[in-house]
């Protein structure tokens, strides 16, 4: 029995050892992903606060009038978009938003944030006696982490049954076979494809509903958008991440070497693309980064109607990206798409 287990193990060994590729993923996957996040979120201990300022490239200016941008325990982020900052603070995710643009600087916090007071009697109390700052008060409750976090680990549940999904069962189709005796039929790659999208994305759909229902029901989370946009954001974010997940199995021929791509894929998408924490106070490179992520966008617009109740017409631009990465990658996958192993 020992030496038949014995014989078993050293054929297993030598195949995956002889699989140069699946070798290497699994070597230089931890290397990567290690070396990358240590890059990513290298730094000291974190700032307490978090101030949004919109301000001109004179900045040793500004500086010099305002004291306050000096605070070392302050994290103070360049913005440009007014609204959604405001909308930031409104949420509690920034405690205050400074504008140094115009001749009247003008600062936004939140009633009913205590950082925000805390903020406000630091920067009056900081500020030359000739400028005059301008008070504006913004009204909201914080939304609670959980609120926040569970449309994240959603997506990500959506995102490794996406990818791993559709992945795995093409490459075991490839790898028995399957796949050549398929295309001795009348079937086209894109037929195939189009099938399997349509059934994992079905799927997906139905449980992901399921799954929502009862997290809000059991944890009474708010919810303030429709559930048919929040649909059609499900439906749009499946299409993508599925199409993405062809991209990389179009022509893999070992479960191995698929599991390595998909995790170089899945873990810097699940890290960056705001599942367990907002991005707006990280460096820009990373931000943009997080930009080439279906999930990021998929994500920001399914908060963005569950948590501040906005309409599909308001998440027009992840809209956009969604179906462009989705068509995008479907071709890709489409035209790159390999019947069998050899």
């Amino acid at each position: 029995m020992l030496r038949k287990i014995y014989v078993l193990f050293i054929a297993r060994s030598l195949e995956f050892l002889k699989d140069s590729a699946s070798l290497g993923w699994n070597l230089v996957l931890p290397v990567m992903l290690i070396a990358g996040f240590s890059i990513m979120f290298a730094g000291g201990e974190k700032p307490f606060f978090k101030v949004a300022v919109m301000a001109d490239n004179n900045t040793q200016n500004n500086q010099n009038n305002h004291p306050f941008l000096s605070y070392p325990q302050i994290e103070f982020y360049k913005i440009t978009d007014k609204k959604k900052s405001m909308d930031n603070v409104r949420l509690h995710k920034s405690d205050m938003l400074l504008d140094l643009t115009d001749n009247k600087h003008s600062y936004w916090i939140n009633s009913l944030s205590q950082k925000g007071e805390i903020l406000e009697k630091l920067l009056l109390s900081s500020s030359s006696s000739d400028i005059k700052m301008q008070k504006q008060i913004i009204e909201g409750k914080k939304v609670s982490y959980v609120d926040w976090v569970v449309p994240g680990i959603m997506g990500m549940n959506i995102m490794f049954s996406c990818l791993f999904g559709v992945g795995f069962v093409i490459v075991r189709y490839r790898k028995s076979g399957y796949l050549k005796r398929l295309n001795a039929t009348p079937v086209t790659a894109t037929e195939f494809i189009l099938s399997q999208i349509a059934s994992r994305m079905i799927l997906i759909v139905i449980i992901s509903i399921v799954l929502f229902g009862i997290s809000y029901w059991i944890l009474d989370l708010n919810f303030a958008g429709s559930y048919f946009d929040l649909i059609v954001i499900l439906i749009l974010g499946c299409l993508s991440i599925i199409s993405l997940s062809l991209v990389v199995i179009s022509r893999s021929q070992s479960e191995e070497l698929a599991s390595g791509m998909l995790n170089m894929l899945s873990w810097p998408m699940m890290f960056l693309s705001g599942v367990w924490f907002s991005l707006d106070g990280a460096s820009s490179w990373v931000q943009k980064l997080a930009d080439f992520f279906p999930l990021t966008h998929f994500l920001s617009a399914s908060r963005a109607i569950i948590i501040d109740g906005e309409s599909l017409i308001a998440q027009k631009n992840q809209i956009i990206v969604l179906i462009s990465i989705t068509i995008v990658c479907f071709i890709i996958g489409t035209l790159s798409f390999k019947w069998d192993k050899d």
